[in-house]
């Protein structure tokens, strides 16, 4: 089965499961094999499929469906003028509220800007009025498409109904294809093609609902990822399991965190006997969460309170408001992990003692921020070191929205003036490069209690533990060695500056008092074999 045609039938097959019973098409050559799909599934009684030749006469045909039917609709056009011509009918259901899907047929995106026959930028070509644009991409035959394209369809329809939001109206999907457009002879496509066994792929509750109840049942993990809140904790704590929560999660306290999941993951075989992971807020910082939330032997159900809900492996079974869980597990199942995380910590530590390393600089800076403090930290390197060191009960800030390292200090100053009271910063060498001007506070303006300790390794050291380490060129495009001197920098702007070589000068140089902003330096030598010692300390340890 070639990719397009496989496109088409999960997509199809997929807006049935999630309550399509009527579409529209009309006529066009790029759209082809959305309009066989549609076809075969009218012939066996699936939907009904009403076909025209105007695109503004389909989207107003579909408007009358939804209105007389109150469930969503799908329009299917053709490349080019063709799309642009249901931007009537797209703001009619935008102002009036109603579920419109349009599925847009488009030409692969090399094809832009070329002068090819009827390509033309069709990208959010709506603008403001969908409540939803997803580029589906040109289908790839490989694995992940069609979990990728069902969550995707999934979400669209949620999007659309107003599921989360309250507020349907129209989206759009901008569905790319490649020749050959129509079924043809090939291998066999790599995964199966098949949805769940009932229902859609991801089940969406309203938000604003009821919690909903959740027994101790499979072997289950709370995953809190970035701004979890205390829900997560209060979950795991109910049901009695694992908890694996990020340094930013708001959760990352209490009888139920394992501190040293990530390396638990990958050293221990607890982690294949997970049956079903719990997910709150944003997870970002793992490889081996990611893993995990992408097994198919796993059940992914994720909590979120607002309209839009993290699924980035596309695994998702259900999303729910709010979760009550019912009862505790009364196995050996979170002790076993508890015991799992006593015997890593003195392996990390042993591993992490003598020189100055990210882990033990972050460990060394959530002793000094205390209970009561606040610390801001950088993607990159620094929040994964954080998530390596010791729990410490601290206050944590971070950009994980999108994981950027841009506006780090910035963010700092901000978070520090709003707590009234001492900040810390623990911040990469680029991260501090990339904000520097965050330093520049005019005479007249309010100054923050802010320190800032800086990891300096002269450049990307994140890339040094990614596949990129072993390229040629690796210095020059990932390392992006500079050079700079720090201490010039925090002069040219009159902040305090020190710079620190070993541990002990680090603890002496963060216990005085932090008043207004001053910046410490640490230098390390690039992280080359640290994390795979980490890991296999921790396998010897188990």
């Amino acid at each position: 089965m070639n990719p397009s045609t496989a496109f088409a039938t999960v997509v199809v097959d997929e807006l049935i499961r999630c309550g399509v019973r009527e579409v529209v098409l009309a006529p066009g050559s790029r759209s082809a094999p959305l309009a066989m799909a549609l076809a075969a599934a009218d012939r066996e009684g699936r939907l009904r499929l009403h076909v025209r030749v105007d695109e503004r006469t389909a989207g107003f045909l579909a408007i009358g469906l939804i209105r007389g039917t109150g469930l969503p609709v799908p329009v299917v056009t053709t490349s080019g003028t063709a799309v642009v011509n249901l931007h009537p009918a797209v703001l009619e259901a935008s102002h009036s509220g109603l579920p419109l899907l349009v599925l847009s047929a488009d030409r692969p995106p090399e094809l832009r800007g070329s002068g090819a026959n009827q390509t033309t930028d069709q990208l959010k070509v709506f603008g403001g009025a969908v409540r939803l644009f997803h580029e589906m991409g040109v289908p790839r035959q490989e694995v992940g498409q069609v979990a990728y394209w069902r969550s995707q369809v999934s979400r669209a329809v949620a999007a659309a109904v107003g599921v989360r939001s309250n507020d349907p109206g129209p989206v759009q999907l901008n569905c790319s294809f490649t020749e050959p457009l129509v079924p043809t002879d090939g291998p066999d496509w790599p995964e199966p093609l098949d949805g769940r066994t009932s229902g859609p792929w991801t089940s969406v509750r309203a938000a604003g609902g009821q919690p909903s109840s959740l027994s101790p049942g499979p072997k289950t993990v709370v995953v809190a990822g970035d701004g979890a809140s205390q829900a997560a904790r209060l979950a795991a704590e109910a049901g009695n399991w694992p908890l694996f929560a990020e340094p930013s999660s708001r959760a990352r306290i209490g009888p139920s965190v394992v501190a040293s999941y990530r390396l638990l993951l990958g050293a221990t075989k607890l982690a294949d006997e997970i049956e079903r992971v719990v997910v709150f807020g944003h997870p970002t910082l793992s490889r081996p969460i990611t893993k995990l939330l992408g097994r198919h032997d796993v059940e992914v159900i994720v909590v979120a309170p607002t309209g839009s809900w993290p699924d980035a492996v596309r695994r998702a079974a259900t999303v729910l408001t709010g979760l009550e869980v019912t009862g505790a597990d009364s196995t050996d199942w979170l002790a076993r992990w508890q015991h799992a995380d006593q015997l890593a910590r003195p392996a990390i530590d042993k591993v992490l003692v003598g020189e100055l390393t990210g882990p033990g600089i972050a460990a060394i800076v959530g002793e000094a921020v205390g209970a009561d403090g606040m610390l801001v930290v950088a993607s990159s390197n620094p929040v994964r070191d954080l998530d390596l060191a010791p729990v410490v009960p601290i206050r944590t800030v971070a950009n994980r929205g999108l994981a950027g390292i841009d506006g780090t200090i910035s963010t700092a100053v901000g978070a520090a003036l709003a707590n009234a009271g001492a900040t810390y910063a623990l911040i990469g060498d680029l991260a501090f490069l990339h904000d520097f001007t965050g330093l520049v506070i005019g005479p007249a303006e309010a100054r923050p209690d802010l320190r800032i300790v800086v990891v300096n390794d002269n450049g990307g050291g994140i890339f040094s533990t990614l596949e990129q380490a072993g390229s040629t060129d690796f210095e020059r495009v990932f390392g992006t060695p500079h050079g700079t001197d720090f201490g010039a920098l925090a002069a040219a702007t009159g902040t305090p500056y020190t710079l620190v070589t070993s541990a002990d000068e680090l603890r002496a140089a963060l216990v005085r008092t932090v008043a207004g902003v001053d910046v410490v330096e640490v230098r390390l030598p690039r992280p080359t074999t640290l994390h795979q010692d980490l890991q296999a300390a921790v396998n010897a340890a188990l």
